[in-house]
């Protein structure tokens, strides 16, 4: 069973019925309240604020040239490409790098340069610059190399690459340590002497302005907004896939380039991404076309490309995105959505392994930060497992893993924080007991020493304890506002859309429901996922609930459910429909109280049968019937090997078979089984369930209910 979060409401449904500024702008625009509600739970509350928004029209793109070396950056690149220099691009291997790398290689290839990539091997190598890798590219011919998306740390691997003669660019966006390197140029927005005013850009957001800096280098006589267009054309999707990929805000510029990049991938005729989105296609024989949103690119492309470079090689990915033709292309989407199926199954072995060690080993009490580590985790995957861990108990959380390190005892860790703590500061305050580290504030990799592993924990824990004061370590879920019924149409999902793209600071609205009643329930996904059947009004709406099955819901058809949900749009065979994506789903208040008076009515039978009336009494009494009803019943299930349920789980499969034995009347029957000893009866309480799990005991000869003490003196009472 799952422990409930808390959830947050910020406009209850008569907040929005009562909001004037929704009103104006619902009727000025066109839009229902709900879409106009959400305009202004994100501050824009002015009918022209609210077009200036929908209309991305309050975004600039900024001069390329206002980041720092940037002009040295584009007339080195200039220089290399008119005088045939062998270039290469040291890039990363998630999405961010291997977009940041096929940008830069297509845009150099296209304009005449002598340009090879090289990607680290994330088992082998790790990440970011490393001077092996520095001798070799200068040993190969190389006299420039451009890092994409990493090499703001490699202050040691550019001194070696000026020994041996070769020029480094550095363009990365992750945190600057106090020292950077001595390269020819460092083009990072986030170095405290850049005065660029957009410091949010991803890894190949500032390939993209690097990429247009260099085109108006190489030609002088165009404007500037002609070199950005024309590079924007040209490798705009690219960009996109890579902002939305690395969850930066899509604010400022994120938000043009993001939106421009979806559009231009909705149609876009770049070979491998066309037969990526076709290989992800749950039906491609019925030709349906995919919206293309940045949910879409985020959940669905991105995953596939990052899976490359997790457990293969990341430039699988790259020679996705440079073929030349489908027909090359075509084998290499296959490759990656297999993959990814890899990845997601050692994703899950490593979950679960990892719930069971926090388990076992973490104390919440003392240690903010949760650290783990195994010898055989995939380090690859333990970036994801941490993300989930993050998700679930609402706390930093930093995986390492030892597998495949000479000796065993240097580990490579990925680490994800919560809003409150910086990792990248807390790392650095570790700095003396860890090889390597960078990242961003929510997200951080690391490399350790074994024999440093335990004052890591003790020292990080420590700084977490003075920083991560304030932040509640309880789940809690956050709704923008609550639906009544008639707003849950395919009308109000497709104007959703209005509001893309989404992302860290326009994140995709997130609603709530009460006292829906559950019609119907079926497991997806080989039993990984759930899918709900709504009664909403009049209408049968399907709700997906991902990575949660039936019976860690314990929900079944004739409940009611407090739902919390995004609005979806559903293809299928041409045909759409709403449906609800799940964040939370939870038994309703009414139902939930109703089950928590039957629960005191069986306390007060057991601990005061005497303050229990005889109507009542009358009522909850077992028959015989009853008893051997549900003897029979839970005799067959476990014939068939299902010894354990829940009292939700059990009172449902009574309900199936048209047994009418509520939850008083089955805890007597139960406890009378245990009491008799008919059946090997053991019960686990929690605040969240109670679940029985049921051993069949041979009979030799027949056992009278009179003989349980319980029964006897509950038909004493009703019968005196």
């Amino acid at each position: 069973m799952r422990k409930e979060k808390k959830w947050a409401v910020a406009a209850p449904h008569n907040a929005v019925l009562d909001c004037r500024e929704a009103h104006e702008l619902s009727s000025a625009l066109g839009i229902s309240l709900t879409t106009a509600m959400l305009l202004v739970n994100r501050g824009y509350t002015t009918v022209d604020g609210a077009k200036s928004f929908l209309g991305k029209t309050e975004e600039i793109l900024h001069d390329p040239f206002l980041m720092r070396d940037m002009r040295k950056a584009a007339e080195r690149v200039a220089d290399a490409v008119v005088s045939g220099e062998k270039i290469v691009i040291f890039g990363d291997y998630d999405v961010d790098g291997v977009t940041s790398v096929s940008s830069l290689y297509l845009y150099l290839s296209k304009n005449g340069a002598d340009v090879s990539y090289y990607i680290p091997c994330r088992a082998g190598e790790g990440y970011g610059v490393s001077e092996g890798a520095i001798r070799k590219l200068a040993e190969d011919g190389c006299s420039l190399i451009i890092t994409v998306d990493t090499g703001i740390t490699a202050v040691g691997e550019v001194e070696v690459a000026k020994s041996l003669g070769v020029d480094v660019i550095v363009t990365d966006h992750h945190e600057c340590h106090s020292e950077l390197p001595d390269a020819v140029a460092v083009v990072n927005p986030r170095r405290p002497d850049c005065d660029y005013p957009f410091k949010e850009l991803a890894g190949v957001g500032v390939v993209y302005k690097l990429l247009c800096a260099v085109e108006s280098v190489l030609n002088p006589d165009d404007s500037m907004i002609d070199c950005v267009r024309r590079i924007s054309a040209e490798y705009g999707d690219l960009v996109a896939i890579g902002t939305i990929a690395d969850v930066m805000p899509v604010k400022d510029e994120n938000r043009l380039i993001v939106s421009y990049g979806l559009e231009l991938i909705e149609n876009t005729e770049r070979p491998g991404l066309c037969e990526l989105i076709d290989a992800t296609s749950a039906d491609p024989k019925y030709g349906k076309k995919r919206k293309i949103t940045a949910s879409f690119i985020g959940f669905t492309v991105a995953p596939r490309i990052n899976a490359a470079g997790r457990i293969s090689s990341a430039s699988i990915a790259v020679e996705l995105f440079l073929a030349k033709d489908r027909d090359t292309a075509a084998p290499i989407a296959k490759q990656l959505c297999d993959i990814n199926r890899e990845r997601q199954s050692g994703e899950n072995d490593i979950v679960e392994e990892a719930y069971a060690k926090i388990a076992a080993e973490h104390d919440f009490e003392n240690d903010p930060v949760i650290v783990l580590d195994d010898d055989r985790w995939h380090h690859g995957i333990i970036g994801i497992v941490a993300s989930r861990i993050t998700e679930k108990y609402n706390c930093p959380s930093i995986l390492i893993s030892f597998d495949g390190s000479e000796n065993g005892e240097i580990g490579k860790g990925s680490g994800r924080s919560v809003k409150g703590l910086n990792l990248v500061d807390a790392l650095k305050n570790c700095s003396d007991l860890l090889e390597k580290f960078g990242g961003h504030e929510l997200a951080v990799g690391l490399t350790i020493k074994r024999e440093n592993l335990d004052d890591f924990k003790k020292k990080l824990n420590e700084y977490a304890r003075e920083y991560l004061t304030d932040v509640d370590t309880e789940p809690t879920l956050e709704a923008e506002m609550e639906l009544a019924p008639d707003d849950i149409t395919i009308e109000q999902a497709n104007e959703l859309y209005m509001l893309e793209p989404y992302g860290v600071s326009n994140p995709v609205p997130v609603f709530v429901m009460y006292d829906v009643p559950l019609y119907d329930t079926a497991l997806v996904g080989g039993g990984k996922h759930t899918r709900l059947t709504l009664r909403i009004g009049q209408n049968y709406v399907n709700a997906m609930v991902f990575r949660l099955s039936l019976g860690e819901l314990d929900l079944y058809p004739g409940d009611t459910v407090d739902v919390m949900f995004s609005l979806d749009v559903n293809e299928f065979r041409d045909q759409k429909s709403v449906q609800l994506i799940v964040k939370d789903v939870r038994l309703s208040l009414s139902k939930a109280r109703e089950e928590n008076a039957d629960r005191a009515l069986y306390r007060k039978l057991i601990d005061e049968p005497d303050s229990v009336g005889t109507d009542v009494l009358r009522s909850v009494v077992p028959t015989r019937d009853d008893f051997a009803a549900v003897y029979n019943m839970l005799r067959h299930e476990l014939r068939v090997e299902h010894e354990v349920f829940s009292m939700r789980a059990l009172r449902h499969l009574l309900k199936s078979a048209n047994i009418p034995v509520g939850y008083v009347k089955l805890k007597l029957i139960l406890t009378v089984f245990d009491e008799l000893g008919l059946l090997g009866v053991n019960l686990r309480e929690s605040e969240d369930a109670e679940i029985y799990s049921f051993r069949y005991i041979e009979q030799r000869g027949k056992t009278p209910l009179e003989s349980s003490v319980l029964y006897s003196s509950l038909k004493e009472r009703l019968n005196g």
